[in-house]
C-alpha cells in the first residue's frame, strides 16, 4: 500500500476541460486505490450529474499476470475509468517496477495519448517522471513510465500539515523552473495537482503525467501556460496554508470559506512568509492583484520562475536541539557515601577520621617544589630574551612589520601570487565520435550560475553511456581559455554525485583538440567524484584547452537508468 500511495497514476478524475478553479470533488477507482481530484460538472448535463463515458470504448478486460510485449507483467490495477486503465507492472527484462496506461486502439483519445507520450519522452528532463515506452499493439495502446516507490506525493506531505517557508520556496522554485523548460519545448501539463508532484528522499521534486494525463482525459486549454501557472500558484497556496484556494474541498484539503473569495495566504494562517504569500496571489487567477504591492500577475511558468529567483533566498530552519536532562547529584557528592543506615529510634555516632597530612611537606616534596620553581624562572627568562630579540629584529627590518622579506640574490623564492579566476572564452561538448549529446546546453556549465547545467540524456542498462559504440570514450566538456595560460586550480560543480570523471589538459601548442590523445596532461586522477571536483595543482600547467572527461554516469531513479552532467566549471591561474 505504501508503494501504491507514492507512485499511483494521477489520472483518476473526471474534470473535463475546466481549470483548477472548477468545483472539486472526489473520484474513486475500482477499489484498489483512491485518487482525489477536482471533478467539475459537464455544462451539457442539465441535472448536474457527472458526464458519462458511454461514448467511449470499454476498458480492456485485463488481469494481474497479463504480459505486454512479453516483457511488462501487470501486477495491480490502480485506475479504471473512462475507457482506460492504469497499472503497476514489472519490467521483467530490466527487473524493475513500472507504471502502465492501457486503452483500446479504437479509443477516441488513443492517437492523442500516443502523440503526447512520445513528445514527453523526447524531453528527457530528469525533473519529470520519464515515459519509457509508447506502443500500439494487438488492438491496445499502452504507455510505460517510471515508477518511483521511494518518492512521496505532495498530497501526503500536505496531509501532515503546512510546509515551512524554505520547503515551500523549494517547491515553487523547482516546479516553476521545470514547467518553464517544458513549455519552451511546446509541452503543457494541464493536470498539475498535488497528486502529480512527488518529492524524492533527497528533497528533489519530480512531476509526472506531463502531457499524458491531460491527453488521457481529453483536456485542452486555450491558454496552457496560464493554466499551468495557476496550478503552480494553487500548489504554493496549499503548501503555505494547508487549504485549497477555492471554495470546494479537494485532495484531502479544506477549501476557503464560502463567499469570501480568494484571500492571501498570510490572511488565512498566521506566520506565513509574506513574499511567498504575494507570489501565490500573483500566480493564481486573481488579476494579479496583491493589495499591498500591486505586483503584475505571473501568466507563464517562466515569469513565475523569474519572480521566484528575484526573491531573497530563504534559508532552511535552524536545527532544534533538545535540552539535556537536569544534572542529578549523587549520594556520594552529598556526603552520604559509606554512612551506616540509621536505626529507628536510635542514634548513630559517626567515626572521626584523621585528617590527611598537607601535601609536599616531606623533604622530597620540598625538593620538588624548589625544582619546579627553578624551571619556571628559567622559562620566563628564556621567553623574555626571545621576545626582546624579536622586537629588535623588527625595528631593524626595513620592510613592513610582520612580513617576511625575500632576497632573490640569496636564492629565496618569491611567494606565489594568489590564484585568480581565468576568463573562459568558450566551451564545447567532447565528441570523439563526431556526434553530440546536448551541445546546446554546454554554455550552462560556464555561465557562472549553479542552478543551470549541461545534463546528459537518460541511458538504460549501462553506466558507461548505455554501452553505445559511439560513446566508448565517454563524454564531457572542453573549455577554451582563449590563449595559453598558467592553470593552478580546477573547480567543478557536478550535476550529480557518483560520476566517474577526470580532468585533462592539452599541450600548449595544441589547436582544436578533439580526441583523448590530444589531452596528454593529467590534472586529476580518474575516480568517482562527489558533488564537486576540485584540484589545486602542485605546479601550474600551461595550456589553452582543458577537458572535463566523464566515463561513467550515476543511477537516475532506478538501478538501470543513468544520467549525469556538469553544473559549473571554474579555472584559476
Amino acid at each position: 500500500m505504501a508503494e501504491r500511495s507514492t507512485a499511483a497514476v494521477d489520472v483518476a478524475d473526471n474534470s473535463g476541460d475546466e481549470s483548477l478553479a472548477a468545483k472539486a470533488d472526489e473520484a474513486t477507482t475500482d477499489g484498489t486505490a483512491e485518487a482525489q481530484e477536482s471533478a467539475a460538472t459537464d455544462p451539457e448535463d442539465a441535472d448536474g450529474e457527472r458526464s458519462s463515458s458511454d461514448a467511449t470504448p470499454a476498458t480492456p478486460d485485463l488481469h494481474s499476470g497479463h504480459k505486454l510485449a512479453r516483457r511488462y507483467r501487470l501486477e495491480e490495477c490502480v485506475t479504471r475509468l473512462d475507457g482506460f486503465s492504469s497499472w503497476r507492472a514489472v519490467d521483467e527484462k530490466l527487473r524493475r517496477a513500472v507504471g502502465v496506461h492501457l486503452l483500446p486502439a479504437d479509443h477516441p483519445r488513443a492517437r492523442s495519448v500516443l502523440a503526447a507520450a512520445r513528445s514527453s519522452a523526447l524531453l528527457g528532463d530528469p525533473r519529470f517522471v520519464q515515459v519509457l515506452d509508447a506502443v500500439e499493439e494487438d488492438d491496445l495502446v499502452y504507455v510505460v513510465h517510471e515508477w518511483l516507490p521511494d518518492a512521496t506525493e505532495l498530497t501526503a506531505l500536505l496531509a501532515a500539515g503546512p510546509m515551512d517557508a524554505h520547503d515551500a520556496y523549494q517547491l515553487v522554485s523547482q516546479i516553476s523552473q521545470a514547467m518553464a523548460a517544458a513549455h519552451r519545448e511546446g509541452l503543457a501539463h494541464l493536470r498539475l495537482t498535488p497528486g502529480a508532484v512527488l518529492r524524492s528522499s533527497t528533497g528533489q521534486y519530480r512531476i509526472r503525467g506531463l502531457a499524458v494525463n491531460a491527453a488521457l482525459r481529453g483536456i485542452t486549454a486555450d491558454g496552457p501556460q496560464r493554466a499551468d501557472t495557476e496550478a503552480i500558484g494553487a500548489l504554493l497556496y496549499a503548501a503555505l496554508t494547508q487549504r485549497w484556494p477555492y471554495e470546494n474541498d479537494a485532495y484531502g484539503l479544506s477549501g476557503l470559506p464560502k463567499g469570501v473569495g480568494l484571500i492571501a495566504p498570510d490572511q488565512v494562517r498566521a506566520g506565513v512568509h509574506r513574499g511567498l504569500s504575494e507570489l501565490a496571489m500573483r500566480a493564481l487567477a486573481n488579476d494579479g492583484a496583491t493589495a499591498s504591492r500591486q505586483e503584475q500577475p505571473c501568466t507563464t511558468p517562466d515569469e513565475l520562475a523569474k519572480a521566484v529567483a528575484a526573491m531573497p533566498r530563504i534559508r532552511p530552519p535552524e536545527p532544534t536541539f533538545t535540552a539535556p536532562p537536569e544534572y542529578q547529584r549523587t549520594t556520594y557528592q552529598q556526603g552520604s557515601f559509606g554512612r551506616p543506615a540509621a536505626h529507628p529510634g536510635g542514634h548513630v555516632t559517626q567515626p572521626v577520621l584523621p585528617s590527611p597530612p598537607a601535601p609536599l611537606q616531606s623533604r622530597t616534596g620540598k625538593v620538588l617544589k624548589w625544582a619546579v620553581s627553578a624551571l619556571l624562572i628559567a622559562a620566563l627568562g628564556l621567553g623574555s630574551w626571545q621576545l626582546a630579540e624579536t622586537l629588535l629584529d623588527r625595528d631593524n627590518d626595513p620592510g613592513d612589520p610582520g612580513v617576511t622579506q625575500t632576497n632573490p640574490e640569496n636564492g629565496d623564492k618569491r611567494p606565489a601570487p594568489p590564484a585568480e579566476p581565468l576568463r573562459i572564452k568558450g566551451a564545447t561538448e567532447f565528441m570523439p565520435s563526431g556526434s553530440g549529446i546536448k551541445q546546446e546546453d554546454v554554455p550552462n556549465a560556464v555561465d557562472g550560475k549553479s542552478d543551470t547545467a549541461w545534463i546528459t540524456p537518460q541511458y538504460q542498462g549501462y553506466a558507461n553511456f548505455g554501452n553505445l559504440p559511439n560513446r566508448k570514450q565517454g563524454s564531457g566538456i572542453v573549455v577554451d581559455l582563449g590563449s595559453v595560460q598558467d592553470v593552478s586550480t580546477i573547480k567543478i560543480e557536478m550535476y550529480r554525485s557518483g560520476q566517474k570523471a577526470e580532468v585533462l589538459a592539452a599541450d600548449k601548442s595544441a589547436s582544436a583538440p578533439s580526441s583523448l590523445s590530444d589531452f596528454p596532461q593529467r590534472l586529476t586522477k580518474l575516480g568517482t567524484a562527489g558533488e564537486s571536483l576540485e584540484q589545486k595543482l602542485a605546479e601550474p600547467v600551461r595550456t589553452r584547452y582543458i577537458l572535463i572527461h566523464i566515463t561513467e554516469l550515476p543511477p537516475d531513479g532506478s538501478a538501470n537508468s543513468f544520467r549525469g552532467g556538469i553544473s559549473e566549471i571554474s579555472v584559476l591561474g
